[in-house]
């Protein structure tokens, strides 16, 4: 395969669905991957993938996953607490702590099981010559009405849960060369309705959006790496 017709086919391939996605543009998230070596090869709106010109996906019959993490969008908490009165309806940094950690697992399980379900990738914990290591981030993570723990007496009624983007750089383990950055954002549906938001809701809303990502991650990775190699 050449060059220009391995880029073509990497951006819906590899990298997810990001018609309707956005490099985040604020975050809390430290150390940006150095993409000067990439090649910027399609933009759509404010989508936007850097990919490593000539990589070969079919080398890699493995999958290195790494833990996500996750990042509020800048001034998340203040936005929050600004209209809400009493100190029982505040957000605190603990709860902003225990929604990362719950949306980090949640993203780990999702994704564990969907990549599990096909044979073509062995999930491994190790780095090697045949195994592409992949760094997800969930960053600009906008919860618009958290369930706040301890507050009994109020209740937030939206259209929608929130939104959220996420971020990929895929490496090769072995070597620890870039191969691609992306990022995809995406919003949960506007019922057209208020309703009731609760942490059950807010947690059923986000684990839709990343069973997406990882249903188009799985199918489009696979797709450009070809069949599994035979023993």
């Amino acid at each position: 395969m050449n060059t220009r017709k391995a880029l073509r086919h990497l951006l819906p391939a590899a990298l997810l669905l990001l018609g309707s996605g956005a490099m985040a543009a604020e975050t809390d998230v430290a150390d940006e991957p150095d993409v000067s070596l990439l090649q910027r090869v399609e933009s759509s709106g404010q989508s936007v993938v850097f990919a490593q010109p000539g990589a070969d996906w079919s080398s890699y019959d493995a999958i290195l996953l790494e833990n996500a993490t996750v990042a509020f969008r800048k001034n998340w908490l203040r936005d929050q607490n600004r209209s809400r009165r009493s100190l029982s309806e505040r957000v605190s940094t603990a709860d902003m702590e225990r929604i990362k950690t719950e949306l980090a697992q949640m993203f780990d399980e999702v994704f564990v099981d969907e990549l599990g379900r096909n044979g073509r990738w062995a999930l491994v914990e190790a780095a090697g010559p045949s195994v592409l290591r992949i760094r997800p981030q969930i960053v600009d993570l906008d919860v618009y009405a958290p369930d706040v723990r301890g507050s009994t007496n109020s209740r937030t009624f939206t259209d929608s849960s929130g939104q959220m983007t996420l971020k990929l750089e895929l490496y090769d383990s072995e070597t620890g060369d870039l191969l691609a950055v992306a990022a995809d954002r995406r919003e949960s549906p506007h019922r057209g309705y208020m309703q009731w938001t609760t942490s059950a809701s807010n947690r059923g809303d986000a684990r839709h959006i990343l069973q997406q990502w990882a249903r188009a991650l799985n199918e489009r990775l696979t797709t450009i790496a070809g069949p599994a190699s035979s023993p």
